[in-house]
């Protein structure tokens, strides 16, 4: 059982939660073995125990990112070609990754933002999955393939949650 904290609210349509708050809205499918039961200011799921464990960490962490959000920080590392990233719609472009002439794409997913500050880049957002599927994509489109890894150690590595 999920206690739901003054100033967020929650919305159940079938097996869709809706869980709204200051740091935005988390909206999240279940499988239609688990019954979700929404009464009051609480939110329980039944079913399958494993599915019900679950779906009740689901549900925390949609508690969680509506009210304080998630935020990850990266930095950028690079040891001769300056990296320079450019954020257009739903793209993260990174340009000039180990001298590369065509640049690299992360696809930035939901509602997530990203913020580049110098060397620092930081992904946040108020959906767990969003959160960290963006910093996947980031990670994975730095990913140095054909060259040592201990030599070639440019990159966006992640620093601190």
């Amino acid at each position: 059982m999920i206690k739901i904290p003054q100033g967020l609210t929650a919305k159940l349509e079938g097996s869709v939660l809706s869980v709204k708050g200051p740091k935005g809205e988390v909206t999240y499918t279940f499988p239609k073995s688990v019954k979700l039961v929404h009464e009051g200011d609480t939110l329980s799921a039944s079913g399958p125990l494993n599915l019900q464990n679950t779906s009740l960490a689901h549900m925390r962490n949609m508690v969680k990112g509506a009210s304080e959000g998630y935020s990850h920080k990266l930095k950028i590392i690079f040891a001769h070609f300056p990296m320079s990233l450019e954020i257009k719609g739903p793209k993260l472009i990174i340009k000039n990754f180990l001298g590369e002439k065509q640049p690299r794409n992360a696809k930035i997913v939901g509602s997530t933002k990203i913020e580049v500050k110098g060397q620092e880049v930081t992904v946040s957002g108020c959906s767990k999955e969003h959160v960290g599927q963006t910093i996947a994509n980031i990670r994975s489109a730095t990913k140095i393939v054909g060259r040592d890894s201990r030599v070639f150690q440019d990159g966006i590595y992640p620093i601190s949650e």
